[in-house]
């Protein structure tokens, strides 16, 4: 199965216009010497970053990108027409990478952003650079160069402030569709998402964030089992993950086993997704007698050893669903100022560096 998250495409610069070999010729002006113009600039590949998209399926159907060709340079010194640039628009968290080279060129992360993944070819030189004392009617030209080239392979990562985890049916989309607009598909059986989905949760003015859910896992997902492990890497993004446990399994299996399964797959995916904030969330609270959710969570978190944030709630009945939006707004915020100020203290070491450096440079070259 293909998915829309990931595309293959070639990008081919547009090549630079020759340049021209043309001499003047005029009534009255028998010898006017060379007047052949540069060629043109080839059109160069661009990519620009779209908030208004959400898939690369555009690409499944078009897979070739050509950039215009530079005009060829004409007489009286007049340069030929420059190739028009392509613009390629992609959705926000587009990786892209060089196949070739196997070389990751940058990520699209910001609505208009721009990336030259492909340099059109530059002009050649009309006859009348070559003229001197000693050749005055140069018959040399420079072709234009080849433009650049690439096969490159594009790869969307949501971007999200909260990423859902849980095997199927643990009720990862019916929560995104409590706390937000989203409307993914929910049904009283598995594998109903089959491709991430994105909710924005309002909790006050300015303060608001992004959600994702992606398909469920199922064991042996690290290996490439089931439709899951496709989509974790869009979870590489996020700054707290909520791990979804299903209270209330159709299938009967104990939660505790269910958490240190999940837990295993993102070990063997990758050791920084695992080592992400993470939050147990036990759903389904509404299909146990009043008090025994917390109860039941209790016991779980007893025998996994588990000391970090947790919540117990309700996607269908609301219960516990608005304080927890509450209380990771609080720590998303705590994060943001976090990273601001390692930021801030970065940028001050930096200039303390340059100043340091300079003043160096002063003692060793400065004026005694």
């Amino acid at each position: 199965m293909k998915f829309v998250d990931e595309a293959t495409i070639r990008v081919e610069a547009g090549k630079g216009g020759d340049g021209s070999s043309s001499f003047r010729r005029e009534k009255y002006v028998p010898f006017g010497g060379p007047d052949g113009g540069d060629g043109g600039r080839g059109g160069s590949v661009i990519l620009v970053g779209d908030s208004g998209l959400n898939t690369l399926v555009d690409f499944r159907h078009k897979r070739l990108f050509r950039a215009q060709k530079g005009e060829p340079g004409h007489g009286r010194q007049m340069a030929g027409k420059s190739g028009e640039d392509l613009v390629i628009r992609v959705p926000l968290g587009t990786v892209v990478t060089d196949i070739e080279a196997e070389a990751v060129l940058g990520e699209v992360t910001d609505h208009e952003q721009k990336m030259v993944v492909a340099k059109g070819g530059q002009g050649g030189l009309g006859n009348v650079h070559f003229k001197s004392s000693t050749n005055r009617a140069p018959k040399k030209t420079v072709p234009g160069s080849q433009g650049e080239a690439r096969d490159l392979h594009l790869e969307m990562k949501v971007l999200a402030d909260v990423g859902l985890l849980g095997f199927p049916n643990a009720g990862k989309s019916s929560l995104i569709s409590a706390v937000s607009a989203a409307r993914p598909k929910v049904a009283d059986y598995p594998f109903t998402t089959l491709h991430p989905n994105l909710g924005v949760v309002s909790i006050g003015v300015d303060q608001n964030f992004v959600i994702a859910d992606i398909p469920g896992l199922i064991e042996g997902a690290a290996d490439g089992a089931g439709l899951g492990i496709q989509f974790l890497k869009h979870l590489a993004r996020t700054r707290l993950l909520l791990h979804l446990v299903d209270l209330a399994p159709m299938d009967g299996k104990d939660p505790v086993a269910s958490v240190r399964e999940l837990e295993a797959e993102l070990a063997k995916y990758d050791e920084a997704l695992a080592d992400k904030p993470r939050w147990l969330v036990f759903s389904k609270a509404d299909l146990l007698p009043e008090g025994d959710a917390e109860d039941l969570a209790g016991v779980v978190m007893e025998e996994l050893g588990y000391e970090g944030e947790w919540a117990v709630i309700s996607s269908a009945t609301g219960h516990g669903t608005r304080e927890l939006m509450q209380r990771v707004m609080v720590v998303l915020e705590q994060i943001a100022e976090d990273e601001a100020q390692a930021r801030a203290e970065a940028a001050m070491a930096e200039e303390a560096t340059e100043e340091d450096e300079a003043a160096f440079d002063d003692s060793i070259f400065g004026d005694d």
